[in-house]
Formats: structure tokens, C-alpha cells, sequence
């Protein structure tokens, strides 16, 4: 454990370094391809860098906010587009912008449109004004240790797996995954916000109460990705596809884009854990809730406000079908290489390790 917590602090100190250059060179190169060309060299060091890892909970995270968040920023940086630009004025908040999963609360947003396919993947499309609402610090913070506790009742009920019927265990993979994300990645937010004062928008919206796929992936679930996906994919070829295809078979493009995008930085985070050739099954997960999702949203459409299934109803739907399509096509390379025991296993290494070091 010594020797991985010694890689981790390397890759995250020449990971600030890089971000120096980004901040203090590839700034100052003009927009577009000139600047683009500059930062190739940091792209090939995101993507090596989680390599010199092993620990799930520690190559995980830092795969996620390098070679997907990291990457992905530095691209709408080259054409001063996304979270980077217009630059940020110190160093600081550059390098925590760049590399960790935050996005600074900017102006309240103007009402959307009332047609919520505009932007399927925006989590401002949305008539409930709860989801437009950020809970306050105390009731983040409650949630927060409620969350921990339940994640460690989880964690101490797997003990208790060959006992247990494969339902109960698909179920505690799910809360498992969500719970286990959602600490992560609030965690990481913490010196942002404490350090740098900075008002952030929330990373997840209780993705348990969603009633619909697009309420799940646009406005609830993992809203960083959602945040960078858009900017990167979503926009452009919606924008570049708009006038050929017009707008209903844009939007599917769009949509499917995105979707694809995903599944394929979710096949390179697999490989990263794995270190194992992709078998696709992620791939087409995203595939096919990319197809769902844009049936979904004609069929809203169509549907208008005659008919809408009560979230009594939807809510349950949305989330057997997201649990039943995981388990499989989501979980089924996870669980073949055993990165599940893996992560479960690793929790004990991490308790030993700090009571090693504790007085």
C-alpha cells in the first residue's frame, strides 16, 4: 500500500506540473489548432499516468478526472471554449478547475425552453423546480454522512454473499457503484470549495428519484459528465448535423453521439482497471440507453401532456430498467476480472493502513 500511495502522489505532482505549462505556455498560444497542438503532449501524459496505478480506488478516480474530464477540458480550452475559459486568474484555480469534477455556480439560469428536447442532456430542462434548486451546505453535509454510513453497511453486508440471493446482490452493486461515486467525488470538491471559496453545482440529484431515463442521465446522474459531454459532443454535432438531417434526426444523432462517446471513455476506465481488451459489453450498454432515451423522448413528444405515466409508476420502471440492463451489460466485466473483490478488499487494506499510522 506504501508503494501505490508513493505512485499516486507522483502522478498528481507531475499532474500539477503539466497543468503549469497548460496555465503559464499553452494559454498565451493562440486559439484553435495552434494551441490544440500544444497540449498534445499533456494529452499523452493524462492518459499514461493512471497506469502507474493499481488500487481500483485509486486508478479509478484518477482515470476518471485525467483522461476523461481532464482531457476533455483541455480540448474546449484550445478554442477558449468550456470551464477553462475565459482562463482563470491564478494558478490554483486553473490546475482545480482543470482536474478535478467541480463546475463554479455561475448566474441563475434563464427559464427553459418549454419544449424539454432542446437539449435532452441539459439539467436545466425541466418543469420541477426542485432539480433547479441547490440544497443548502447542512443538508448536503446530512446527506452526505447518511450516505457514508449506508455505503459502510454495504460494504460490512458483503461478508454475508454467499448467502445472499443474486437480486440483493445486483442491488448492493448498484448502491455500491452510486454511493461509492458520489462520495468520491463530493470528497474531492471539498478543497474547491473550502480552499477556494468557490459555489459549486451539485454533482449528482438523487438519481434514485428519477422517472425517466433523460430525467436519469440529464439531470441527475454524474452531472460533471454531463457538463463536459455536451460542450464536447452533444452541441456540435447537433449544430453541424441541424441543417442536413434537420432537427428530429440531429437530435437522435446527437444523442447517440453522446451516448457513444461515453461508453467508449467507460471501456477505456475498464481497460485502466482490467488492464484487459474491452469486450464491448459497456459499449453497447450505452448504446442502448441511447436508443431508449431518444424513443423516449419522441415518444414525449407525441404524447405531450395527454398522457404521462404518474412517477408512482415511472420511477420504479426507470430504475428496474437501469439495474436490470447493468447487470447485464454494465457489471458482467467488472465482476468476469474481479475488480468487485477487488474494490471490496481493498477497504479493509485502506482501514489497516490508517490505523497503521495512527498514534
Amino acid at each position: 500500500m506504501d508503494g501505490e500511495i508513493n505512485n499516486f502522489i507522483k502522478v498528481w505532482i507531475l499532474t500539477n506540473t503539466s497543468l503549469c505549462y497548460c496555465y503559464y505556455i499553452a494559454a498565451k498560444i493562440p486559439k484553435d489548432i495552434i494551441r490544440l497542438i500544444s497540449l498534445l503532449p499533456i494529452f499523452y501524459i493524462f492518459i499514461i499516468f493512471p497506469l502507474n496505478l493499481h488500487s481500483f480506488h485509486l486508478c479509478g478516480p484518477t482515470t476518471f478526472f485525467l483522461v476523461w474530464l481532464g482531457i476533455f477540458k483541455l480540448l474546449l480550452f484550445s478554442f477558449n471554449l468550456g470551464p477553462l475559459s475565459p482562463t482563470p486568474p491564478t494558478l490554483v484555480q486553473f490546475i482545480s478547475i482543470a482536474c478535478l469534477p467541480i463546475k463554479i455556480k455561475q448566474n441563475p439560469p434563464q427559464k427553459s425552453p418549454k419544449n424539454t428536447d432542446q437539449n435532452p442532456l441539459s439539467h436545466q430542462n425541466n418543469k420541477n423546480p426542485s432539480h433547479q434548486s441547490t440544497p443548502k451546505p447542512k443538508k448536503s453535509s446530512i446527506l452526505l454522512a447518511i450516505k457514508a454510513l449506508l455505503l459502510a453497511l454495504v460494504i460490512r453486508t458483503y461478508e454475508y454473499i454467499p448467502h445472499l440471493h443474486p437480486y440483493i446482490i445486483l442491488a448492493m452493486y448498484c448502491c455500491h457503484m452510486y454511493l461509492g461515486i458520489e462520495l468520491v467525488l463530493a470528497l474531492s470538491a471539498i478543497p474547491a470549495r473550502a480552499i477556494l471559496g468557490f459555489e459549486l453545482e451539485p454533482q449528482f440529484t438523487e438519481p434514485y428519484l428519477s422517472t425517466s431515463l433523460q430525467d436519469f442521465w440529464g439531470r441527475r446522474w454524474n452531472l460533471m459528465v454531463t457538463n463536459i459531454l455536451r460542450p464536447v459532443v452533444y452541441d456540435p454535432v447537433r449544430c453541424i448535423s441541424m441543417r442536413i438531417l434537420g432537427p428530429r434526426w440531429s437530435l437522435f444523432l446527437a444523442v447517440m453521439s453522446t451516448f457513444a462517446v461515453s461508453g467508449l471513455m467507460h471501456e477505456a476506465i475498464y481497460y485502466y482497471l482490467t488492464c484487459v481488451s474491452p469486450t464491448w459489453e459497456v459499449m453497447w450498454f450505452f448504446v442502448l440507453h441511447g436508443v431508449c432515451m431518444a424513443v423516449e423522448i419522441e415518444v414525449k413528444k407525441a404524447a405531450t401532456d395527454r398522457w404521462r405515466l404518474h412517477p408512482v409508476v415511472s420511477m420504479p420502471l426507470t430504475i428496474v430498467f437501469l439495474a436490470v440492463t447493468g447487470n447485464w451489460l454494465f457489471f458482467p466485466q467488472l465482476r468476469r476480472n474481479g475488480v468487485d473483490l477487488k474494490a471490496i478488499n481493498e477497504y479493509g487494506i485502506m482501514i489497516d493502513f490508517v490505523k497503521a499510522y495512527l498514534p
